[in-house]
This record gives structure tokens, sequence and C-alpha cells, in this order.
């Protein structure tokens, strides 16, 4: 099984660059699966029904998201509905949405979960003890699952893939926009990056104008962030292999196209 996944798409210049190389990606790695994680899609905070069905159209077959899901109101309207979205799983049980969706690929299925860090986050379930759940639960129905963690500390991604290695096919973090360089198959058998990186503006601090950020720095004064409308805009993301018997990784690579990296010669 392979899968392709696409990190956090900011705005409309992320979106573009999906509408735009999504299907090159799909032409050069063959993916049975496209995960795009959409919680800044709609101008950089939460998703909107139009853009969850235009990353649809444009090829993804799940959308996860992350801190801002909530904060375009109308994802309350139609997350219950939206059969191919995951929110973070550690949100109270009475959250809308659910955490975790089984996706069927030629009548195998890939269990996709949604977990959310709480260092430096807003404090929500223990999200270690909520995969160690969710994952006893698909294991017993698949061997291929994989874990968007979207989480803001280094350290708490890195200690979640350490736990639950040898227990998903693949688990990349989300959240802070920068792309690491530590993309690798750990001992036992699962694929792990810390951060896929953004699919956004490329000429600005995380996705939003450069001027705002160094103003807030400058000032310490509460700064409207805004996300540049024209520009330069990149796409990350990261290709994993598992192994059709065991569910284990055979191979990640890492992804990253902007106009100092052209991917497509």
């Amino acid at each position: 099984m392979k899968i392709l996944f696409i990190g956090d798409v900011v705005g409309k210049p992320g979106r573009e660059m999906v509408r735009e190389n999504l299907p090159k990606l799909k032409n050069k790695f063959q993916p049975d699966v496209t995960i795009v994680n959409g919680e800044n899609a709609a101008h950089g905070k939460g998703i909107t029904q139009k853009i969850y069905n235009q990353l649809l159209e444009w090829g993804a077959d799940v959308i996860t998201l992350g801190n801002h899901a909530w904060d375009k109101k109308e994802v309350f309207e139609f997350i219950d509905e939206a059969e191919h979205m995951v929110r973070p799983a550690n949100f109270p049980p009475d959250t809308p949405g659910k955490g975790m969706l089984f996706h069927e690929i030629d009548g195998k299925k890939l269990a996709v979960i949604n977990l959310q860090g709480r260092t430096f986050l807003p404090p929500l379930d223990d999200p270690f003890r909520k995969a160690r759940e969710l994952i006893e639960q698909a294991r017993k129905k698949t061997p291929y699952i994989f874990v968007d963690f979207h989480a803001e500390a280094t350290s708490e991604k890195q200690a979640m893939g350490w736990f639950v290695d040898g227990k998903v096919s693949g688990i990349v973090g989300t959240h802070t926009h920068v792309q690491t360089s530590d993309d690798r198959i750990l001992p036992e058998g699962t694929a792990y990056i810390t951060d896929v990186g953004m699919t956004g503006p490329y000429d600005g601090v995380l996705g939003v104008q450069k001027e705002d950020v160094i103003r807030k720095f400058l000032t310490g004064l509460p700064v409207r962030f805004e996300i540049p409308e024209q520009g330069r805009a990149q796409l990350a993301a990261v290709f994993i292999k598992i192994n059709k018997t065991t569910g284990l990784a055979e191979k990640i690579e890492r992804i990253l196209i902007n106009d100092d990296h052209p991917f497509f010669q």
C-alpha cells in the first residue's frame, strides 16, 4: 500500500498548489491513498464545506484537521456528514466529527487517526492514551494504520513516534509548518517524520505575511496576521510505502516543491 500525505494547506496559495501539483504527484508515485491536512485551508484558519469538497475533487481521499478545526463556524454544519474527514481524536467524547476513519482500497482498509498534542497547545485529553486505545481498535480490522499527530513540540512528536513504533504503519507530524529532515523508518517498522511542512505561501513566516510577524516581534503589540494571496508558494509532502503483509513501512520519502526545490524537471 502506498500513501501520499500533503502537509498543512494554508489559504488560497496552498489550495492552488494542491490543485496544480497533486495530479503530477499521483502520476509519479501512484499512491493508493492521498491524505491532506486541511485545517488551515480557509485563509489560514479552519476549513469550509466548499474547500473540503474541492480538496476531494482535486484528488484527496482523506482530510485531517488540527487545532484550527473549529475556526470556521460552518464546520459544525457538515463535519458529522463529512465521511472523508477526521478531527483530533482526543477532543472530549461528545465533540462533533470523528477522530478515526477507515478508508477502503481494493478490499483493504487503512485506518487514519488524527491526534493533537498538548504541549504549548490547548489542554485536550491525553493523546498517548487515546493513540493506544484507537490503535487497539484499528488493529482488530487492519494492519494498515496511519497517524497525523498535530503538535507543537518536537519532543512530544518524537515521543509519540517511539510510543507507536511497530504498532502503526506511519506517523507524521503536522502544525509547525517547517519541514524537518528526520524522515526515517523507526526500528520496529514505523515510518516517521517530525513535521511534513506546509503547503502555502513560500515568502512569508509559517504561511503569513512576513511584515506582520516582524512587526509583532519588533513591537510586542497585537498584530493581525494575513495570508498573502499573491506571490510564490510551496508544497510539502511525504510518500510512504507499506508492506502488504506486515502493514509496516518499507520506505518514506520527503517531498518539497518550491522555486528553490523544483521537484518536477
